[in-house]
């Protein structure tokens, strides 16, 4: 037992007894009287209680006579002096008493004013506490049963204080909560320790109180029950089930963002949408998309929607059985019955949530192997949500719950259409991007060469790799031009960018040096001539379109390639080495240029000797570049790719095929064009070419040795319109130029060509003379009798060309 066990509020409050005789002598002063006052009894008994009143206090001695002897009782307020000589107020309360004899004397109770205030106060604060506080208040005694209650917390529980005090938690609530309450008491009331915010349930379920239990002790440390505290937070939980809802709602639509982040392929949108919704939305998902979408191509009016083929592009489900397998196939082509519920969704544009196994409609088609797998399953709840953007109809967002998950309620039906909103937003920037993407690379397939022509002494390897990291179509190309007199040229390039831009220039910039390759212009020429081009492309442009490039002509005659490029990688010169038969390879050294689209461009050229049977390889960088690397490296790799290859006459398609095999894996990200070209000469027996001097008798030696050469090629019927060409040109050189005049004559697979050159630099010009004139008909006549013509421009003059096609 505890040392204070046998005291009291009286002992705490130190009650003083005082009995005075009829005197007014003092004849009993207690030990408690001696703690208020500090006088021991034995001082006090005997003297005049007068002896220890302060002088304000001798002003009630003649009232509290009157008082006790007339009505038996005084009580007031005596100031009296303690033994150090301060005041101490008392609080007093005397009676009249006799004893067997009738002789009065008087018994006063002393209490200390401030002790009886502060108790007064505190009990005054807890009945007012008590009384008036909307918080529940209730006090258990040791025995766990209620000793008081406020109204507060007895209307929580539908009672009255006088129902529930004197009875335990135990008789007073379901067993349950009962008993996990009463546990939480007796441990409160043994440890000590508090229990704070102990959250219990209401009988129905729908309510919530908070708890708070705290042992009760006096000022000794007695126990004296246990304190409880209750607070009804059933809106305040309804509040925090509301925020939690939120703060799941934007972690959903931040997770759905992510799932879709920047996709640009709409299965690939339709996969992560569904599967981002399953677990935690819904037990089973389905994007169900209008084909046009799905697949490509221009969507149906909203008045033609209903019918339309549909495809599951995007399904999710916890788990995959054969029920879910007949439920949800990934890209099924489905039609819904004019109708029904996913038609009425597709024509009006609204949502819907049903249960599938009350509604009678139908809600695809009827005897759909899908809705009876669906109904095996045990989906009870359905939700329908359009898929809408910009005013399209995309498709329908399909979600079903089973088993014992709640069926979908409003909350989850406007969580589902703001995911809709954000998911078709994604699907239909896929869907033009698809579009404006295929557009690209269809613009771009026709603008590359379909079919390319082997000039003679030339054979010809290519690859052209689209990227497929889900960039745009890019502006890379190539292309092998077959020019007269058995010359061939070969153009590379790039378009820096993407998109239709990028592949509408790269078709005029193809198509400018196409155009002048047939000119017969030197490269360096050409390409300042196609840089003009690209300055008027990129007028009125914020940002100039800019490509690189390489143009090269050769010339199988002389085995020679004349090349110039404009900011682009090198090409590389593949060369087989004697005697040891292995190949090697390196970059052709060139001046560098600057790219195309750019003012003021430099282009120099550099003509390149080449043996017979090298491999020229022309290529974008997108065959060699790597982020964070040195395109020097990437050409070291290249070379060392090729010089890889083995026989003295690979195959230049399996030449390429090894070097995009090698070089593209990981650096999908841009488009590569790849050009080999085996570069041979024209047979020695094929061609021959003399040099006379500028006189009218080297005529008819000409004619002679053009007329000798054509019958030891066995080309008789070619004989006399080549003679009289020749004379024609032959006499025109020696009109207007001052030099020596070459002939030179080819015989290729399919023509004949013929050259007259001259030291004269300025080209020829066709007249259209009068009826009288006697010249002025040699080019007219050429145009005529010869499949074309042309001129060039050489080093130190120009060249007169016309071919004849070669009769079988």
């Amino acid at each position: 037992m505890s040392p204070h066990a046998d005291l009291s509020l009286l002992d705490a409050l130190r009650l003083g007894l005082v009995i005075i005789d009829g005197r007014g002598r003092i004849a009993l002063w207690n030990p408690a009287t001696e703690e208020i006052l500090g006088w021991p009894g034995r001082e006090a008994v005997g003297r005049p209680l007068t002896d220890f009143l302060a002088p304000p206090g001798m002003r009630h001695v003649p009232r509290a006579t009157r008082a006790l002897l007339r009505h038996g009782a005084w009580r007031g307020v005596l100031p009296m002096l303690s033994r150090e000589g301060t005041v101490v107020d008392v609080e007093c309360r005397a009676t009249l008493l006799r004893d067997p004899q009738g002789a009065p004397f008087f018994l006063a109770n002393l209490v200390e004013t401030s002790r009886l205030r502060e108790v007064e106060q505190d009990l005054g604060a807890l009945d007012t506490v008590f009384a008036t506080s909307p918080i529940g208040i209730a006090v258990f005694d040791t025995d766990l049963r209620v000793a008081r209650i406020n109204d507060a917390l007895a209307s929580l529980y539908g009672r009255t204080p006088e129902q529930v005090v004197g009875r335990t938690v135990m008789e007073l609530l379901p067993p349950q909560a009962a008993s996990e309450i009463y546990e939480l008491q007796r441990e409160v009331l043994a440890t000590g320790r508090p229990a704070v915010d102990v959250v219990a349930l209401t009988a129905d379920g729908r309510g919530a109180h908070s708890l708070s239990f705290g042992r009760l002790t006096d000022r000794h440390g007695n126990h004296l029950g246990v304190s409880c505290v209750t607070l009804d937070i059933t809106e305040r939980r309804e509040a925090l089930d509301k925020i939690e809802q939120s703060r799941q709602r934007l972690s959903m639509l931040n997770d759905v963002g992510l799932a879709l982040g920047d996709r640009l392929d709409v299965h690939s949108v339709a996969e992560a949408l569904a599967g981002v919704l399953v677990p935690r939305f819904t037990d089973y998902a389905a994007v169900v998309l209008l084909r046009a979408v799905a697949v490509g191509g221009d969507l149906p009016a909203m008045d033609r929607i209903a019918g339309s083929a549909m495809i599951q592009a995007g399904i999710a489900s916890e788990e995959r059985t054969a029920g879910v397998g007949r439920m949800l196939q990934r890209e099924a082509v489905v039609r819904f019955e004019k109708g029904s519920v996913f038609d009425r969704v597709l024509t009006t544009g609204r949502p819907w949530v049903l249960d599938p196994r009350r509604e009678t409609h139908v809600l695809t088609f009827p005897e759909n192997p899908g809705v009876t797998a669906m109904l095996d399953l045990g989906v009870h709840s359905l939700m329908l949500v359009p898929l809408r953007a910009r005013g399209t109809l995309l498709g329908i967002l399909v979600a079903s719950r089973a088993g014992d998950r709640a069926a979908f309620s409003e909350d989850d039906l406007d969580l589902a259409k703001e995911i809709a909103g954000r998911a078709s937003v994604t699907l239909d920037n896929a869907r033009l991007y698809a579009r404006e993407r295929d557009g690209a690379l269809v613009l771009q397939r026709s603008l590359l060469p379909r079919h390319i022509k082997e000039p003679p002494g030339v054979q010809i390897g290519h690859r052209y790799v689209p990227a497929t990291s889900g960039t745009e179509a890019g502006g890379d190309w190539f292309d092998v031009i077959p020019l007269a007199g058995g010359h061939a040229a070969f153009a590379i390039g790039d378009v820096m960018g993407h998109g239709l831009s990028a592949a509408a220039t790269m078709g005029r910039l193809r198509s400018a040096i196409v155009t002048l390759a047939h000119l017969d212009m030197p490269p360096g020429e050409l390409l300042r001539r196609v840089n003009q081009a690209g300055e008027d492309i990129n007028e009125g442009r914020e940002e100039p379109l800019m490509a690189t490039g390489v143009y090269v002509r050769y010339d199988p005659g002389t085995r020679e390639c004349v090349i110039a490029k404009a900011g682009h990688v090198p090409p590389i010169l593949l060369t087989r080495e004697e005697p040891t038969g292995r190949w090697e390879a390196r970059p052709v050294q060139l001046p560098e240029g600057t790219p195309l689209g750019l003012a003021a461009g430099e282009f120099e050229e550099s003509c390149v000797a080449v043996p017979e049977g090298a491999i020229l390889v022309l290529y974008t960088d997108g065959l060699i570049e790597r982020r964070g690397e040195d395109i020097t490296d990437g050409i070291d790799r290249l070379c060392a790719e090729l010089a890889g290859v083995e026989g003295p006459m690979p195959s230049l398609d399996a030449l390429c095929d090894r070097v995009v095999g090698a070089l593209t894996p990981g650096n999908d990200a841009d488009d590569v064009a790849l050009l080999a070209v085996r570069l041979g000469g024209v047979p020695d027996d094929s061609t021959t070419s003399w040099m006379f001097p500028a006189h009218r008798s080297e005529v008819a030696r000409a004619r002679t040795l053009v007329r000798r050469t054509l019958l030891a090629w066995a080309l008789p019927g070619l004989v006399d319109t080549a003679l009289l060409l020749v004379s024609e040109l032959f006499t025109n050189a020696l009109r207007y130029a001052d030099g020596p005049v070459g002939v030179r004559l080819v015989r290729g697979e399919h023509d004949l060509l013929v050259e007259v050159s001259d030291p004269l630099p300025d080209p020829p010009r066709v007249r259209h003379p009068a009826l009288d004139d006697e010249g002025g008909r040699g080019l007219q006549l050429v145009s005529r009798a010869a499949r074309r013509w042309g001129t060039r421009q050489g080093p130190i003059g120009k060249t007169v060309w016309f071919e004849l096609t070669l009769r079988g």
